[in-house]
């Protein structure tokens, strides 16, 4: 038996490739509840989100998912992977978008490209990461995508 444990957590600044994509597991269902709880609990009175009966007469014929909760999702699912406990803030989402709807019962799953990192010139032992996230349904369509910047900070044994 030894002692020793470890701790998960995301990838500091200078383990993170540039260029590499990174493949986030598990995948998440959205159900009915999700959309609606996160609807309500954010103001978003939106009846595309929340009433049936008006949502049958749109082109769409349901309710569909915020977008909010997917983009939320979307970033969600790569926290355990790239940033727990490694990531200082997000600085901006940039080129977010949905080109397909989120129904409910979809499973979504997403992978993020490190597209751009650079060391911070005004914060030392930490660096800017942009994100490109990418989330697909059960099917394999893209439902969003955006553009995350990061400030994230290094390993430890850099910061010596």
């Amino acid at each position: 038996m030894t002692d020793r444990r470890i701790v998960q957590r995301g990838l500091y600044f200078d383990e993170l490739e540039e260029g590499a994509v990174y493949v986030h597991s598990p995948g998440r269902t959205v159900t009915e509840a999700d959309n609606v709880l996160f609807t309500t609990l954010t103001m978003n009175t939106q009846a595309l989100h929340l009433d049936a009966a008006w949502s049958a007469d749109t082109e769409f014929g349901e309710r569909l998912v915020n977008s909010m909760f997917t983009l939320s999702t979307l970033v969600g699912l790569s926290v355990a992977q790239l940033t727990q406990g490694t990531i200082v803030a997000n600085l901006g989402f940039g080129e977010v978008t949905f080109p397909a709807p989120v129904r409910h019962g979809d499973t979504l799953s997403a992978e993020t490209l490190v597209a751009s990192k650079r060391p911070s010139s005004s914060r030392p032992g930490q660096g800017i990461v942009e994100f490109a996230h990418t989330m697909r349904n059960q099917d394999g369509v893209v439902v969003a995508t955006a553009r995350r910047s990061t400030l994230m900070r290094m390993s430890p044994e850099v910061n010596l």
